[in-house]
């Protein structure tokens, strides 16, 4: 599926929180705005919000039950983007160059096919 991007987003943290399915992870509180996704840290100190299917538990160490990252894509208005999967209120998606990362649904105008 195809959507356009109705403005400008821009990415909210440089290296953000990033695992692989099975590693440990260190969660704390969740998101007043996005309550499905909760404040994790990785192994290597990496902080960031994680939806929370992403994790085998929502309290102290947790183990990832799937790889992860909380990449966000900059963007411009009018910007195509393929959608790859939906997340509490956010979509993985691919630009036309090819990179991906999240963005929120509420920012995005679904094409119709």
């Amino acid at each position: 599926m195809i959507a356009t991007l109705l403005r400008d987003y821009q990415t909210q943290y440089a290296d953000p929180v990033r695992f692989a399915r099975g590693e440990n992870v260190l969660v704390g509180e969740r998101d007043t705005e996005w309550p499905q996704f909760i404040w994790a840290t990785d192994g290597g100190g990496r902080s960031g919000w994680v939806h929370e299917s992403y994790l085998s538990g929502d309290r102290g160490h947790v183990q990832a039950v799937r790889d992860y990252t909380a990449r966000e894509l900059d963007a411009v208005a009018g910007e195509k983007v393929r959608l790859l999967e939906e997340a509490g209120g956010w979509w993985w998606v691919e630009n036309g160059r090819g990179e991906q990362g999240w963005l929120p649904a509420r920012d995005l105008s679904m094409d119709a096919n």
